[in-house]
């Protein structure tokens, strides 16, 4: 399926179901591309390709959701409506290669990150802040994360507000308050920085401007102020595991 394709089916699903009173977010590959008009070329630069549609909801719109899917001619994988209940649908079009992944509530790979009152935040896609915590919380990151995530916050400024910035103030605080969160992301976001090195098309001013809010955004995380569960689990460290295991996650 064409570049195009993707992103016409996915500005349709979201009025579709914006129609039916559901609110469905873009997240994954496509969420990046289409909020960052400027940098959208590192994609390209990178050979990263889109290949399927994933999209944020609320478990309350499960039946409008399926509505939509069924309108558009979708097919519903009833064994992952079985396996995973209230938290993912997937549906594919029988008459192409495209597969949709819907996931409620919140996204729960290595971390989970919750989004409820967030998805009115923005539209077609979820918040920048959960963009990039969707990137940045899978523990044996990837290259399509990498690439992301360095368009990402090249293309946007941080801020305490979700008004087309990435809103550090709420990273932060979902950092506060989950050490396991936390040790993953201070870890990923300078890796990102390290990795960026393998990509010559990336020029010494976009090295800098990426550096200087990676340096901005872990500043901020160091100083919101830890709950008490986050210092407890300090204590035990590394000694125990702070993720969850997931297969390839093909955000």
């Amino acid at each position: 399926m064409e570049q195009q394709e993707f992103l016409d089916y996915a500005y349709r699903i979201v009025e579709e179901g914006q129609q039916r009173g559901a609110t469905l977010r873009l997240l994954g590959a496509v969420a990046f591309h289409v909020h960052c008009p400027v940098h959208r070329s590192f994609q390209a630069k990178a050979g990263r390709a889109f290949t399927d549609l994933d999209f944020a909801a609320y478990f309350k719109h499960y039946e409008a959701i399926r509505s939509v899917f069924n309108t558009l001619g979708f097919w519903e994988d009833r064994e992952v409506a079985v396996v995973y209940a209230r938290q993912r649908l997937v549906f594919n079009d029988p008459n192409s290669t495209l597969h949709v992944d819907i996931f409620f509530d919140k996204l729960d790979f290595c971390h989970p990150i919750p989004w409820a009152g967030r998805l009115e935040v923005d539209t077609p896609t979820i918040p920048l802040a959960e963009m990039l915590l969707e990137k940045m919380q899978i523990v044996k990151l990837n290259e399509k994360d990498v690439i992301d995530t360095l368009m990402l916050i090249r293309e946007h400024t941080l801020d305490s507000s979700d008004s087309d910035t990435i809103n550090a103030i709420r990273i932060a605080r979902l950092c506060a308050q989950d050490w396991g969160l936390w040790r993953t992301l201070t870890t990923n976001l300078p890796k990102v920085m390290d990795l960026s090195g393998d990509y010559a098309w990336l020029d010494m001013d976009d090295r800098a401007v990426i550096q200087q809010r990676i340096d901005q955004l872990l500043a901020v995380i160091s100083q919101e102020p830890k709950s008490l569960a986050w210092k407890a689990r300090s204590l035990v460290g590394d000694r125990v595991q702070w993720y969850k295991d997931v297969h390839e996650v093909n955000q």
